[in-house]
């Protein structure tokens, strides 16, 4: 079975790259990935040193320090942009390594729909925590 951007058969160049995405939509993807993971890293910082100063911490020294408002928008802040950054990454390797067209679009619509349930589910958990 050949692939449809393979060269081969009556297909002319153009009827073989139609389908396979726009010019100007990789570099989207491409420079919102970079923004997310440079995004990340100091979000990443600030998570490591704050799970570190509260390693012993109860529930409620827990809960006292979400409740303030820096702190519960540097979460979900760490929610977004690393939930985002995973579906951008999931999506390049759904795109290049999964051939069958039904299936790949099965999986990148799946793939959305869990992120974005699990990215709700955490930001409920902040938003629960730091408001109780």
């Amino acid at each position: 079975m050949s692939m449809k951007w393979e060269a081969g058969g009556l297909k002319s160049p153009l009827a073989r790259a139609k389908g396979l995405g726009s010019i100007s939509e990789g570099a989207d993807h491409w420079i919102s990935q970079r923004i997310t993971a440079i995004a990340n890293i100091p979000l990443m910082i600030w998570l490591v040193y704050s799970i570190i100063n509260m390693i012993g911490a109860s529930y409620y020294e827990f809960g006292a320090w979400l409740a303030e408002p820096l702190n519960a928008i540097l979460m979900i802040l760490v929610v977004l942009s690393t939930f985002y950054h995973a579906v951008l990454g999931s999506q390049v390797v759904i795109e290049d390594y999964i051939h069958n067209e039904g299936f790949k679009l099965f999986k990148l619509i799946g793939q959305k729909l869990f992120f974005i349930a699990m990215g709700v589910a955490a930001i409920f958990s902040i938003l629960k925590v730091a408001f109780s």
